[in-house]
């Protein structure tokens, strides 16, 4: 996108038009790339719909699903820039914005779901949200992502050996690439589209995901060993352009963050729900699943890839270790 697109539509990011009653309609867009049904999509529009009711109507947020505005990392870059209002994405392509956030995505951080949650909640998510500020975001909410677990075609996985010589599929991030190799198994970069077929020809002997991508994306009919080891929960993060809301009023940006506060209720109990279905529909189908109970030498395993970890992300790690 040129230069003059950008700012033609960082112009003409916050829409305000008349309605019949001489009121003035704010119109914000936000980004999404999951598809409507998804949960994080439908948690956004819990949020879009506490906005609007708070406001009176006075405040939209008009929710784009499918990534009909752009890829998360081309989204990012527009709502810097101020030409989208809002997106819903993972930290991790955020992290290579600010780079503090790659403390969250590090495997095996949390004890539990509920952890993560009074790390997000507490006082180390609100620094984080301030973190934004400089690089010209602003933090307005959390949304569960579920956690993440490997799979594959070829044996069942109980212990890091297992995954021995396994080529695995990762994200293309360097934090990634690093978990897999800790584990003795071989880091695949690859775009997720292409992994059903990568699976399904050999290229690849396995991947990662939380249960409802691997089933809704078919992976569990080609990698049957499922290891719920639990080795990341990346959150997802709505983010707003500083350039956006700063022609809000204060009191207005207090309401759209306490509705997207409002609106995680929702999402996680939405998210629970798609795991339970999808964590159903795997078993059903006879796949092995394995339950890792004692994760030490999985942990273990992380330590290199912990220490090599910049000094503020070590603090950080360390601080939220400290959480009860």
């Amino acid at each position: 996108m040129s230069f003059k697109k950008v700012l033609l539509l960082a112009l003409t990011l916050v829409l305000i038009v008349s309605t019949v009653t001489g009121q003035k309609t704010i119109v914000l867009r936000l980004a999404e790339t999951h598809p409507a049904d998804y949960p994080t999509t439908l948690g956004d529009q819990r949020f879009a719909d506490l906005v609007k009711e708070r406001s009176k109507g006075r405040i939209v947020i008009e929710v784009y699903p499918g990534s009909q505005l752009g890829q998360e990392k081309a989204v990012i870059e527009q709502v810097q820039f101020g030409a989208i209002d809002f997106t819903r994405v993972s930290i991790s392509p955020l992290a290579s914005f600010v780079p503090v956030f790659n403390a969250l995505q590090l495997p095996y951080l949390y004890r539990n779901e509920d952890h993560m949650w009074k790390v997000l909640l507490g006082p180390i998510g609100k620094e984080l949200f301030a973190s934004l500020e400089p690089s010209g975001f602003i933090g307005i909410g959390w949304f569960e992502p579920g956690a993440r677990n490997f799979y594959n075609s070829k044996r069942p996985v109980s212990k890091p050996e297992d995954l021995k010589g396994l080529k695995i599929r990762v994200q293309e991030s360097e934090l990634m690439v690093g978990m897999v190799q800790g584990l003795g198994a071989v880091a695949t970069p690859m775009p997720y589209g292409e992994v059903y077929s990568a699976l399904q020809t050999g290229v690849i002997d396995g991947a990662e995901n939380n249960w409802p991508s691997y089933e809704s994306t078919s992976h569990y009919e080609v990698a049957k060993f499922y290891t719920l080891d639990e080795h990341t929960r990346v959150p997802e993060i709505i983010i707003g352009s500083k350039i956006s809301l700063s022609k809000l009023s204060a009191k207005d940006l207090e309401l759209i963050k306490q509705a997207a506060l409002d609106a995680i209720p929702y999402q996680r109990k939405l998210w629970a729900e798609r795991e339970k279905a999808s964590e159903a529909k795997v078993r059903a189908a006879g796949n092995t699943i394995t339950v890792i109970t004692d994760k030490g030498p999985w942990q273990a395993a992380m330590k290199a890839l912990y220490d090599k970890q910049p000094a503020a992300v070590r603090y950080l790690v360390q601080r939220i270790s400290e959480v009860k």
